[in-house]
């Protein structure tokens, strides 16, 4: 395919679908990652499209969302090894909260299996996911709904949040920074994530590798606020991702990465058995005492209790 066939097809999927992967990109047009990243470079230089770590979107997209047609088609391998390793993290009895987004629905999934679970949620899709679950009791906010999400957003849903404590928030966004922590592309959405998280003693982030380095217009979560970030292993040549990920874990952030096995760039080894923990540099909610500053090498841990994560993990950069 010349270079001229090549890009035409790539804005055509970008134009489509308001977001693509590097990954997905190089799969359907059947050349490397390095070749399409230089073809996106050029449509960017053109205006035709804004670069991301990871991926491309339509010009604009401070400000643009995705659809949830279009996003449940991309980094489907890592949003499923984000959502196998959270689950690690969810225990038998606990109440939680989960916000709307498709690794959140992902999530939902797999926290049917856990018995004596309260999960509250804003989301329909997550509520659905655990409709069927046995032993497990969904707590729905009210609010108003917001179909391009299936969330429910607005005074009503964060009116219906106060009052609320449980252990855990796990909440997704559209872009993540160590400057400016979670963000999304939505008001209402944002506001509603903000209520989630007051309600919660600790709090998960989910995020694909795409979104590390992105920064959307309303921020949900401050650096500071957030306990934990589930993500997947970024590519070798993403200098970013990695350079974003010791940032935040400098910030007193807990990194655990889970590889997409069988997916182009991941593991080999299951996402359940892969658990890799950056230390926090100082004590603070959530840290496992005894742990130092800094990313340090380990082994891949194949006890995916929550006791687990006092090993140290692999130094993400060096990879």
């Amino acid at each position: 395919m010349f270079a001229a066939e090549r890009r035409q097809l790539i804005l055509e999927m970008v134009r489509a679908n308001g977001a693509v992967s590097l990954r997905e990109l190089a799969r359907v047009v059947q050349t490397s990652e390095v070749t399409v990243r230089r073809d996106v470079r050029a449509l960017e230089a053109e205006g035709l499209l804004d670069r991301r770590h990871g991926g491309a979107v339509l010009p604009g997209g401070f400000t643009r969302e995705s659809g949830f047609p279009q996003k449940s088609h991309l980094a489907t391998a890592e949003k499923t090894a984000i959502a196998d390793l959270a689950a690690n993290f969810v225990e038998e009895g606990e109440a939680i909260v989960v916000g709307a987004g498709t690794t959140t629905q992902e999530l939902a999934r797999r926290l049917a299996r856990v018995p004596g679970l309260t999960v509250v949620t804003n989301s329909l899709l997550v509520a659905q996911a655990l409709a069927h679950a046995n032993r497990v009791e969904v707590v729905m906010t009210g609010g108003t709904l917001r179909g391009s999400n299936y969330a429910l957003v607005g005074s009503g849903a964060e009116q219906s949040l106060q009052g609320l404590r449980v252990s855990r928030a796990f909440l997704s966004g559209s872009g993540l920074t160590a400057e400016r922590g979670l963000s999304t592309s939505n008001m209402l959405s944002a506001s509603v994530d903000r209520a989630l998280v007051q309600a919660a003693a600790e709090v998960v982030v989910l995020a694909d590798h795409t979104k590390l380095g992105t920064d959307t217009m309303f921020q949900t979560v401050p650096t500071d606020l957030i306990t934990r970030l589930i993500t997947d292993e970024p590519p070798a040549h993403d200098d970013r991702a990695g350079t974003e990920l010791q940032a935040l874990a400098d910030q007193g952030v807990q990194i655990a990465v889970a590889g997409a096995a069988g997916s182009p760039g991941g593991d080999a080894v299951p996402a359940r058995q892969q658990r890799r923990d950056v230390p926090l540099p100082a004590p603070r909610r959530g840290q496992v005492p005894g742990v130092g500053p800094g990313l340090r090498s380990a082994a891949v841990l194949n006890d995916p209790s929550p006791g687990a994560e006092r090993a140290r993990v692999a130094d993400l950069r060096r990879r």
